[in-house]
């Protein structure tokens, strides 16, 4: 796939050009090798190991499954961010998918501009009939993982580093309290936030300082910023999580796990609508129970973590799956 300049600039000729339709709900069958997806990507682009790279993979999984094309852009800035999609919209492209809650108020805009459109949206709802909002339970992975970092440390004492201090964010220390809480209330969450998704010296420097305050186990939810909290856990000998893609092998050993948030299985089902015929506006909510989130398979910590924190674990699992165990939402 290519990086789209000369299809905005196409697009921007193309402004009488009639965008992708659908009626009240009811889509024809199309042939999947004329559909045509375009992606917009958060700030900081492919290339960060989390967020953007895991929409890239569920859209690449597409193509190769359902022979679909796709395009997509790196916006430098949020103010870029709204341009792309109506581009990609102008254009005529079938679906355009907006990666990152930085962009919803850009799409909310489009989407009442051109109500024919078909548009997605991750982790943001944007209440129009014609925008299907990709949004995922943060809190109960985030639980999952706290539970394991107050069953692993050593000092009673963890940690958290958040990027931008934004609803979403919020959601995975929520939750990272949560789980922690529920083993052991009597261990201490330190928490501190960088203010930037794409800061790794900030995000070193907060894991330095909770290392020094006596943390041993730090979770981030901070895009590339998170790069930096692998490097002092190393440098520092103190265990890390990390969060959305598998990042386990960036550190091996040093990451106990990563807090999984399928972006990619969210971005391949809406392509997996769209190419049945199906496209679905309105929420889409993936959590434990969905296989949206979750841990990875821990390939490089297996000998490190007792079998009976893994036993208590799928016990935490399925009681979230169940019901039993409530996680209650930053957003509640």
């Amino acid at each position: 796939m290519r990086k789209s300049w000369v299809l905005l600039l196409a697009g921007l000729l193309l402004v009488a050009a009639p965008a992708a339709v659908f009626a009240a709900g009811v889509e024809e069958e199309v042939d999947p090798d004329e559909i045509r997806v375009g992606v917009v990507f958060s700030i900081g682009g492919l290339g960060d190991q989390s967020f953007n790279d895991a929409a890239y993979a569920g859209v690449q999984r597409a193509a190769d499954d359902f022979g679909i094309t796709f395009d997509f852009v790196e916006p430098d800035d949020v103010a870029e961010m709204e341009d792309h999609q109506r581009s990609f919209v102008e254009a005529g492209y079938d679906l355009v998918i907006a990666i990152g809650f930085l962009q919803e108020s850009g799409l909310e805009a489009v989407a009442m501009d051109y109500p024919d459109a078909r548009l997605a949206i991750v982790d943001a709802v944007v209440d129009e009939p014609n925008v299907a909002s990709l949004i995922f339970k943060e809190h109960e992975g985030s639980f999952l993982v706290g539970a394991l970092a107050a069953m692993m440390t050593e000092t009673g004492t963890v940690g958290f580093v958040g990027g931008m201090e934004v609803p979403v964010i919020h959601n995975f220390q929520v939750g990272y309290e949560q789980g922690v809480e529920y083993i052991d209330s009597n261990v201490n969450v330190l928490v501190d936030y960088a203010g930037d998704f794409g800061d790794p010296g900030r995000g070193k420097e907060l894991a330095i300082s909770q290392r020094d305050r006596n943390a041993d186990i730090i979770y981030h939810a901070a895009g590339g910023t998170g790069m930096g909290v692998f490097e002092a856990a190393e440098e520092r000998d103190f265990y890390a999580i990390g969060v959305d893609d598998n990042q386990d092998h960036l550190a091996p050993g040093y990451i106990l796990t990563s807090m999984l948030k399928r972006v990619d299985v969210a971005v391949y089902e809406v392509v997996e609508d769209l190419v049945a015929g199906e496209f679905r506006p309105g929420i889409h909510e993936f959590g434990v129970a969905e296989g949206g989130v979750g841990t990875t398979d821990f390939e490089y910590t297996r000998d490190i973590i007792p079998a009976e924190v893994f036993d208590r674990l799928d016990e935490i699992r399925e009681g979230i799956v169940a019901g039993e165990i409530d996680v209650v939402s930053a957003h509640d």
